[in-house]
């Protein structure tokens, strides 16, 4: 069986394709419309009709659900804003605990245990003060994430513990608790001015879900590439997480056109046809590679 048989990623080779729909619009009609023509069975959540997840009511909520329902999707992983580039250690905590209280509801309807969080950019502390305060709001919300039955999934992109192995293994260290892990996403280092890759081998015991993205550039220009096309080493990621044993899910966020999280706005339509393309050249690549046999 190999990553060219669409219909057998998590049974033949212990890992899932899904993606993040709001990549694929804003609408949640495109997002789940991407997924149904690759004919993935997952969708990764974060915002929809330019709404986080958090922030939807309760009808548009019970829409969300319905929708997924019918169009046959399970949800991997949701996308929070909690500890995140927008809210820095010195923001106000109650917004991430509330966050964290009204997704840990959803979560148990959507079907998924995962909540994707950062470790919280500086604002004017001094390292000693930052990671202290970044340890305390991650233990409380941890501690939180534990007594709901959900999985805090940090993702190597803003914060105390963005761009180092060491600090990530400090966190995992000192949390010691089975709520806490790691989101590793392998396009975010050329963006952030680190090679993700070197982080991997440290940290690939520990990541319970995976982004992928590619880019070229430096931090000041970076240009997000096709899997495959850019220098984020897409191929050797996937291949090393296999050999660790890793066996979820492994979500698409192209970022070719548009940013969703940073208020991006898709054309009219979305961009169903460009996030389809990505998916169809990460299952060429992955089969042309054989990192799934």
């Amino acid at each position: 069986m190999s990553w060219a048989d669409s219909n057998a990623w998590a049974d033949g080779n212990g890992i899932t394709l899904c993606g993040i729909g709001d990549e694929a619009g804003a609408a949640l009609a495109d997002q789940t419309t991407a997924l149904t023509i690759l004919g993935w069975s997952a969708i990764e959540l974060r915002s929809v009709d330019g709404t986080a997840l958090a922030d939807l009511d309760d009808a548009a909520f019970d829409r969300l659900t319905d929708h997924l329902a019918d169009a046959g999707l399970r949800v991997a992983c949701v996308d929070s804003r909690i500890a995140n580039w927008a809210r820095p250690v010195t923001a106000d905590l109650k917004d991430d605990l509330r966050e964290l209280e009204i997704l840990a509801g959803r979560c148990a309807r959507l079907g998924t245990r995962m909540i994707r969080v950062m470790s919280y950019p500086n604002d004017g502390l001094t390292e000693t003060e930052w990671r202290a305060e970044v340890f305390r709001r991650l233990a409380e919300l941890t501690a939180r994430a534990e007594d709901a039955g959900v999985v805090l999934v940090h993702e190597n992109c803003a914060g105390w513990a963005a761009t180092r192995a060491d600090r990530m293994l400090e966190l995992l260290d000192h949390l010691d608790s089975p709520a806490f892990r790691l989101l590793f996403d392998i396009g975010n280092g050329v963006a952030y001015g680190y090679e993700a890759y070197d982080l991997l081998p440290d940290i690939a015991p520990f990541v319970a879900h995976v982004h992928i993205k590619d880019a070229l550039g430096t931090s000041e220009d970076t240009r997000y590439t096709l899997p495959g096309q850019g220098r984020c080493r897409v191929v050797d990621a996937v291949r090393l997480l296999r050999e660790q044993g890793y066996a979820g899910f492994l979500s698409i966020e192209p970022h070719l056109s548009v940013r969703p999280h940073e208020g991006g706005t898709a054309p009219d339509g979305g961009l169903v046809a460009e996030f389809v393309a990505y998916g169809r050249e990460l299952e060429r690549l992955l089969a042309d590679h054989g990192t799934g046999a």
